[in-house]
C-alpha cells in the first residue's frame, strides 16, 4: 500500500492538478505543498484541508476490514473477497454465505464496527 503522501500526490495528478493549483484550492503555497508531498509530516488539520481540496476524505479503517475496503475499491464483489480471505477451496461456503448477506457494493459499511446486526 502506498504511503499517505504518495496517495495525495497520485490523487492530485489524477485530478489533473499541479502543485501550484493547491494554493487556490487549500491556501497552501506551491513550496509548502511540494515539501509536504516529498517528505512532509503534516498536521491532521492540514491533511483534512488537503483532502478537502482533493475532493477526498480521510478515514481510519480497522485492519480486519482493510481487505473488504480494498475489494470494494478494486470493484471486487463481496463473495470474491470472502473467498480470497478464507483461502482456496472455500468458494462454495462463501457463495452460500453471500446469499443471506448484502454485498459490500450494496452496503460497504456493513459490520464496520464489528456488530453482527
Amino acid at each position: 500500500m502506498n504511503t499517505l503522501l504518495q496517495q495525495l500526490k497520485k490523487r492530485r495528478l489524477d485530478l489533473g492538478l499541479k502543485q501550484n493549483d493547491m494554493m487556490l484550492r487549500v491556501g497552501v503555497s506551491r513550496q509548502q505543498y511540494q515539501r509536504l508531498e516529498s517528505k512532509g509530516n503534516p498536521r491532521l488539520d492540514t491533511l483534512e484541508l488537503i483532502a478537502k481540496g482533493l475532493n477526498s476524505e480521510l478515514m481510519l479503517i480497522p485492519k480486519e476490514k482493510l481487505g473488504a475496503v480494498l475489494a470494494v475499491l478494486e470493484g471486487k464483489a463481496a463473495d470474491e473477497w470472502e473467498a480470497d480471505s478464507e483461502g482456496p477451496g472455500s468458494g462454495q461456503r462463501s457463495s452460500s454465505k453471500s446469499v443471506s448477506k448484502k454485498s459490500l457494493s450494496d452496503d460497504p459499511w456493513q459490520d464496520l464496527l464489528g456488530d453482527d446486526s
